[in-house]
């Protein structure tokens, strides 16, 4: 690709994500006498653009994911026009290059303002254009470029060869542009709701690939018409200079929605937790399911259902139902490679088996290196994962691809509840991107359909826990007896969700194997969700490593 370097600069961001954003970094005397539509042909303005002034914006962008690593220089990889008639945008391709020896690329469009009342928080750089004084600033806050954008998807023209290509779904029907807002805090990319009934999502990090969201999205909605996601409508994208479709940006159906199903859990399970006090539960006399066993709700025992009622084990089987559509709706492609069934091989043993030993010894070393950090409960437990991190170890190469005999498929790859809105007593399903730590190539690798189940059930276990964490002094028990009754319902959450959807599997031919098959492929994908979430804590919170840390143990002494 085209690159116009900059000076190599040195800037640590800073800790939190949470930074507000700035005003410009003041540059006196920038002026420059050639129009808006020629400025990113100026070497000059380039040079002055990629210096201290855009380092210094990008990394309080709540957006960029380099916080924990050392800037070192940002280069512009390549730029685009975003525009119709005069009306005249431009989208910037930038690699973001760290000490560490690795680099990130990002999208930032950029626009000029006059107006002192345009993004007074999120200029760039101030200058003067042929004597008009004003502001570089990030062009997602002016509403002239969102209507752009949004009229560009609606008039998208079939089958665009053009550079920058716009896409309409054929099943949209769109309204002409009425009005426009930003849709709230997010960490990785930034969505704009149009018209009250649509949703652009700009994908700020960005990948030399189409983005997993787009691809997932357009598949479900619009080929193999699954109504449980929200609708596919457009997208923007870009084929950069190597001739490699780029995806800037999504635009799908808003749903109406009462927020996600991770503040639904919480929020259940916050009555359950006060129940154990208003009704008088023994903890130690719950009956006790083993993990993995499947069990209707009309089977969960009435000790269990007086104490945590039958709503919530309805709503489980619900987002089972759900989920089992979408592994059907997935695993019933057979002309489009990328979507076809496919069964396991030793290409994938090697790669899953490099990959995962890899991610295990960079937790160990995290948790070496910081158990300064870690007290009570989590310090014993981090204690006890690095005196068994052989068993372990070995866990992840007890891989062998020739005794599995169900197939693989594309999945969503990163499923937990906060990937899930709930509707009344429906959920719809959203964020195919994947883990953040993968590469665009590993997300779309094809996976286990368990692989998602795993990161479910991993996400009722965070849930339990966090409310326990989330309420201290609120519940009268101990806080051993609060996790010995958490792990009594974590066990029929998951033996609830589990018979829902294995049978719904089987009744449409989808091959996840036998149950022996299951229960392996779920406790080792589940060990691998863990150990990936003990990264995220042990950097975040580590007070909150004791979840991951638990989670392991009790997955290895299963």
């Amino acid at each position: 690709m085209a690159k116009k370097a900059a000076e190599a600069k040195q800037q640590k961001g800073p800790d939190s994500a949470e930074a507000p954003a700035q005003e410009a970094v003041q540059v006196e005397g920038l002026q420059f006498d050639i129009p808006w539509e020629q400025l990113m042909d100026d070497e000059r303005f380039v040079e002055v653009f990629l210096s201290d002034v855009l380092e210094n914006y990008v990394v309080q962008q709540r957006w960029y994911g380099g916080k924990s690593s050392t800037m070192k220089y940002i280069e512009l990889q390549e730029y685009f026009r975003i525009q119709h008639n005069e009306e005249v945008y431009y989208g910037l391709l930038l690699e973001v290059n760290f000490e560490e020896a690795f680099y990130q690329h990002y999208f930032l469009p950029i626009a000029f303002v006059s107006d002192e009342s345009f993004a007074e928080r999120d200029r760039i750089l101030p200058l003067a254009i042929r004597g008009q004084e004003g502001f570089i600033i990030d062009a997602v806050n002016l509403e002239a470029f969102r209507r752009l954008v949004y009229e560009r998807i609606l008039m998208a023209e079939p089958n665009d060869t053009t550079r920058v290509r716009y896409h309409k779904s054929t099943e949209f029907r769109g309204t002409p542009y009425e009005s426009s807002k930003f849709m709230g805090l997010e960490q990785s990319n930034t969505s704009i709701i149009i018209n009250g009934k649509s949703v652009i999502k700009f994908f700020r990090r960005i990948y030399a690939d189409k983005n997993p969201d787009y691809e997932m999205s357009r598949f479900l909605s619009e080929r193999k018409g699954y109504k449980n996601t929200p609708a596919y409508q457009g997208s923007l994208s870009i084929m950069d200079t190597d001739n490699v479709n780029v995806t800037i940006a999504l635009m799908q159906e808003l749903v109406p929605n009462q927020g996600d199903a991770w503040d639904y859990m919480l929020k259940e399970l916050h009555k359950i937790f006060c129940n154990l006090e208003y009704k008088g539960i023994r903890v130690d006399r719950l009956p006790k399911l083993e993990l993995f066993q499947r069990i209707n709700s009309r089977q969960v025992p009435p000790e269990i259902i007086d104490w945590a009622g039958l709503s919530v084990f309805l709503k489980l089987q619900k987002l089972a139902q759900r989920t089992a559509e979408m592994h059907i709706a997935l695993g019933s492609e057979f002309e489009d490679t990328a979507f076809t069934p496919t069964r396991f091989n030793g290409d994938y043993e090697v790669w899953l088996k490099n990959r995962l030993l890899y991610m295990f010894q960079n937790r160990l070393n995290m948790v070496e290196n910081n158990l300064g950090r870690l007290e009570g409960q989590a310090l014993e437990l981090a204690n006890e994962f690095l005196e068994r991190k052989n068993e372990i170890r070995k866990r992840f190469v007890n891989f062998d691809w020739t005794k599995l005999k169900g197939e693989r498929l594309r999945v969503h790859g990163d499923y937990h509840l906060g990937q899930i809105l709930v509707q009344g007593d429906d959920f719809f399903l959203l964020d195919f991107e994947g883990e953040p730590e993968s590469t665009i190539r590993d997300r779309k690798v094809k996976q286990p359909p368990l692989k998602d189940i795993a990161g479910i059930f991993r996400s009722f276990h965070y849930a339990v826990y966090a409310t326990i964490f989330d309420n201290p002094g609120k519940y009268p028990y101990p806080q051993d007896e609060l996790f010995a009754a958490g792990e009594v319902l974590y066990r029929y959450f998951v033996g609830v969700f589990l018979d829902t959807y294995v049978q719904m599997i089987q009744d449409h031919n989808i091959n996840i194997g036998y149950s022996a098959e299951r229960i392996f492929l779920l406790k080792y994908c589940m060990l691998e969700k863990a150990v990936y979430e003990l990264g995220y804590e042990m950097n975040s919170r580590p007070d909150w490593a004791v979840i991951p840390l638990e989670g392991i143990r009790s997955i290895i002494n299963d």
